[in-house]
């Protein structure tokens, strides 16, 4: 059974320790047996003597029974359709997602109804999040107004606003001089510009990878040097600008290899995956139809291959979920037509953990992707890492627990998913947002 709990924002006196924990901090290579300490909101205390002699008096305790403790997660993009398309999602509800699983942090996109391109909206937009979300939640603002790509928002009071950085995901920003002006706005103000990277000329209204399963459906597809081009492209731009530079769900061999050779230039570019890009070949439509529809879209295991050697030496800094709930409406239709996009906050912990059960990456090289490094591409260094005095953002989590992955079961309001039925292992028990459970999953 799932238990939700919706945080009480004071707890000031309030002390609770975790025992029995393997306390595993990517940043700092931390992964030893001991305990932690909470103190309202706040780590207090944590290692492998604390509580040798038991635990005082007042104190809660937790026991982890030998579970690991990390950082909380952080899942860097999502879509909660919030405002206009709350009927797919809502704070509420893609904030219980996160929760169950194991996700303390999220950062949603600005293609909303309207498009979060003024401080106004993005003013709105916090104020239900301080009523209604179960997890930190920051958004990015968008980059032009309307993601139209034609007028530069107004970055600077969307900063003072709150917006963690500028994208117009959902449409890439194809004008150059537009892209150039964001780059050196972002660039002074110290934020991250982030980019959906798509040559929307040359995909030309495709619907998935263009390739055999294309041809075998019949339906117009999307080639990777779409996705290449306009990462190439922006590569050439910051090196004119400077700043920081960010590849959304970044899913082609090309696109990778020209983020790595920008990085050994020393260029401040960073870039994410998806784990369904590295999960599942454009196949997958075979049997998932709609549901394995998404932009971009499933590439080949070539492409798969370059991911998870990008991932292993570094190249692609963190791994989201562009979380995308749509309802059935949106999906129960021709493939061509059908939205684009998959639900993947409740199933980001089990298959990032597939790296470490594969053995292609450690434990901690897993989690680093969904903890620290994702917080700093963010630009929010406090996140991500256990560290006394930093807020007591936490995930007990079992690595090795066997489940089937049922969408039905979901907490986000969609339950567009392509893995119906899968098995997977590893999964979170309890989140912990400011000090507090908001989530926990009580075993038989």
């Amino acid at each position: 059974m799932q238990e939700f709990f919706l945080p009480n924002k004071d707890i000031k006196n309030k002390k609770t320790a975790y025992i029995n924990a393997r306390l595993i901090d990517p940043a700092t290579g931390l992964d030893i047996n001991g305990a932690l300490l909470t103190d309202g909101q706040k780590i207090a205390d944590f290692g492998p003597g604390l509580f040798s002699s038991g635990v005082p008096q007042g104190i809660d305790i937790i026991d982890c029974k030998n579970s690991v403790l990390c950082p909380g997660l952080l899942d860097i993009q999502v879509h909660f359709r919030v405002p206009g398309q709350e009927y797919k999602e809502d704070i509420a509800t893609g904030t219980k997602a996160a929760a169950a699983g194991g996700v303390t942090t999220v950062v949603c996109m600005a293609n909303t109804i309207p498009t979060i391109d003024s401080p106004d909206i993005l003013t709105d937009l916090y104020k239900t999040i301080a009523h209604e979300a179960y997890v930190k939640t920051y958004s990015y603002a968008a980059i032009t107004m309307g993601i139209q790509g034609f007028e530069l928002t107004d970055m600077q009071h969307l900063k003072y606003a709150g917006a963690i950085g500028f994208s117009d995901d959902g449409k890439p920003v194809m004008n150059s001089l537009i892209m150039r002006r964001a780059m050196e706005q972002a660039a002074r103000l110290g934020m991250v510009i982030a980019q959906h990277a798509e040559d929307v000329n040359l995909s030309d209204g495709g619907c998935i990878n263009e390739g055999k399963i294309s041809r075998q459906l019949r339906v117009k597809g999307i080639p990777n040097a779409s996705e290449a081009i306009i990462v190439e492209r922006d590569l050439l731009l910051l090196e004119l600008t400077g700043g920081h530079y960010h590849v959304l769900h970044i899913s082609t061999h090309q696109a990778i290899d020209a983020v790595r050779r920008a990085k050994a230039k020393g260029l401040n570019v960073t870039c994410e995956v998806a784990p369904h890009h590295f999960i599942l070949t454009d196949e997958a439509v075979l049997a998932s139809d709609t549901m394995a529809k998404m932009n971009p879209p499933l590439r080949t295991q070539k492409d798969i291959d370059a991911i998870l050697a990008g991932l292993k030496d570094g190249t692609i800094d963190a791994i989201a979920t562009d979380h995308a709930p749509h309802d059935d409406a949106s999906k129960n239709v021709h493939l061509s037509d059908a939205a684009f996009g998959i639900v993947g906050l409740e199933t980001m912990l089990p298959l990032a953990l597939e790296l470490y059960h594969k053995k292609i990456l450690s434990l901690s090289e897993v989690l680093a992707k969904m903890t620290y490094k994702a917080a700093d591409i963010i630009h929010q260094p406090q996140l991500g890492r256990l560290k006394i005095g930093n807020d007591a953002d936490l995930t007990i989590l079992d690595p090795d627990m066997k489940w089937q992955i049922s969408p039905q079961e979901f907490s986000s309001k969609s339950k567009n998913s392509p893995f119906v039925e899968y098995t997977s292992t590893g999964r979170a028990l309890r989140t912990i947002v400011r000090g507090q459970t908001v989530y926990k999953m009580n075993l038989v």
